[in-house]
């Protein structure tokens, strides 16, 4: 158990009167890399470490991976200490170490987000991570997971644990797109995090979800409008609470008889038309679960 590992550890920091919500315990090197593999991290990201430390993750994700990054820590002589390591690898003009709490710091930018704290401090971020985080985020966390939000990958290597969760849109509710034949489909979606379950209507009959897959802000439903039909895929990519495409993949188009009904939206960065969807009601939203 981590208690054992870190029992003899003072929970102080050496600022006497600086209570630290959680022991300091450095992550192993192998485990920062794996964690920075896991959320795929790139030149194009900016991280955020969460309890920072001495910054080795922050520093990691500059020099080997390229990536802004920003390390949040509560103690001002970790803060000094990681800031003089930053240095001394050469990397400081690409990363930030900031004093303050992580249950306060403005963390919206970051595309990744690192943890290694306790399972109740996760929970306890858990709600700040669901509503200030752009769906896609990816969160990494060593050791500790965020209590019924199950991780959507897990990586266990040399004793170490690693999950990956992606932020999920707000996705619940009723919404309906016209399809490529002119016809509607309607959905009704329920969620609970990225777990989503879909009931469907095509043209106002009961039709069939086979599978409704939500990662980050793109829900992919897989339909049959009625028991014996053709599998029809629609991809639908969320925004602010609100669905603002919706895109059949080529096999569906291609069944297609006639031009849709509806086609007044752009295209989109496929260079597949884009549906002008709208939302029927919000009875019934689940939010994210949280």
């Amino acid at each position: 158990m981590f208690s054992d590992l870190v029992s003899d550890l003072d929970h102080y920091s050496v600022e006497p009167d600086l209570l630290l919500n959680v022991p300091y315990v450095p992550t192993d090197e192998k485990v920062v890399d794996e964690m920075l593999s896991l959320a795929d991290v790139g030149r194009r990201d900016v991280l955020y470490d969460l309890g920072s430390g001495d910054g080795r993750i922050v520093v990691a994700a500059a020099m080997q991976r390229d990536a802004r990054a920003v390390g949040i820590e509560l103690d001002p002589l970790r803060v000094a200490d990681a800031m003089e390591y930053a240095g001394s690898a050469g990397v400081e003009y690409m990363v930030d170490f900031v004093e303050d709490d992580i249950f306060s710091a403005d963390i919206s930018e970051a595309t990744v987000v690192t943890l290694y704290l306790l399972d109740s401090i996760n929970v306890e971020l858990r709600p700040r991570l669901l509503s200030e985080l752009a769906p896609g985020t990816r969160i990494v966390s060593h050791a500790f997971n965020m209590g019924d939000w199950q991780a959507d990958e897990r990586r266990t290597f040399s004793g170490a644990i690693v999950y990956l969760w992606i932020v999920p849109a707000r996705v619940a509710g009723t919404w309906e797109w016209p399809t490529p034949d002119g016809g509607r489909y309607r959905v009704t979606l329920e969620q609970k995090y990225q777990h989503v379950t879909a009931s469907a209507w095509r043209n106002g009959r009961k039709a069939r979800v086979k599978t409704a897959k939500l990662s980050g802000s793109r829900l992919t439903l897989l339909l049959r409008a009625s028991e014996n039909a053709l599998l029809e895929q629609y991809i639908l990519e969320f925004a602010n609470g609100r669905l603002v495409c919706a895109t059949a993949d080529e096999e569906t188009r291609a069944r297609a008889k006639t031009a849709p009904a509806e086609r007044s939206g752009a295209l989109n960065d496929t260079g597949l038309a884009a549906a002008r969807p709208s939302r029927l009601s919000d009875t019934g939203r689940a939010g994210l679960g949280v």
